[in-house]
């Protein structure tokens, strides 16, 4: 069954899920999330989910190092919202790591952390804040594409990056904004005001005003391909 069609509302979801804390990551309804999975505490839980219902938490770290990715042990602070995806691919790799694929489902807000003797967290989310995320396409019809569309020739032009205007011109708006912010190259505060943003149209609003930002810094010349 197609994850769209597997949940259909909050109560859908399991009211237990395990997160992975990583900084600098989101993951938004109905966009993907490729991850490469190698410490043991998180081999661990992808053992776990695939023999219970394949839902992961995807949330950020609050603070602490910079360059800590995944802060080790249970007691670092996490952002108050992140999102639960269902893992729809897995590929094990000869030196032990795992590649898996993420698909969003719904933002969630965190009630409270369950205790657990697993190496990993889990918490208790509350998804009713975010009952529209369950909605195809909800609110696509007030986001000015066109401005959307300009902003982002102009970011890959600044930066020196090719995209796929084929792909790019035939996705929806829902999938183009929610694909561009996660894979966008931003902070984690920047992408945490992404993965909060109240609706499509302010989620859209966000990411043109970065762009906007970083081109008239001068934005980067690392070059690439957006697909």
């Amino acid at each position: 069954m197609p994850t769209a069609e597997r949940y259909l509302k909050p109560s859908d979801l399991p009211q237990e899920v395990p997160v992975f804390p990583l900084r600098g990551a989101i993951l938004l309804p109905r966009a993907t999330l490729t991850l490469n999975v190698f410490e043991p505490r998180y081999l661990a839980m992808i053992d776990w989910v695939l023999r219970q219902d394949r839902v992961i938490g995807i949330i950020q770290p609050v603070g602490g190092i910079v360059s800590e990715e995944s802060p080790l042990g249970k007691d670092c602070n996490l952002q108050s919202v992140g999102c639960v995806g269902r893992l729809t691919a897995f590929q094990e790799l000869d030196d032990r790591r795992i590649l898996i694929t993420l698909r969003g489902i719904c933002r969630f807000r965190v009630k409270q952390e369950v205790s657990s003797d697993t190496p990993f967290r889990i918490i208790e989310p509350s998804y009713d804040h975010f009952v529209g995320d369950f909605e195809q396409g909800c609110g696509e019809d007030e986001v000015d594409r066109h401005r959307l569309l300009d902003v982002l020739r102009k970011y890959l032009d600044a930066n020196q990056m090719e995209g796929d205007w084929n792909s790019i011109e035939r996705a929806s708006s829902e999938a183009l904004i929610n694909a561009l912010s996660v894979m966008s190259p931003y902070g984690p505060e920047e992408k945490q005001a992404l993965l909060e943003a109240d609706d499509l149209k302010t989620r859209a609003d966000v990411l043109i005003a970065l762009a906007e930002m970083e081109i008239a810094s001068g934005g980067g010349d690392a070059g690439g391909t957006l697909q």
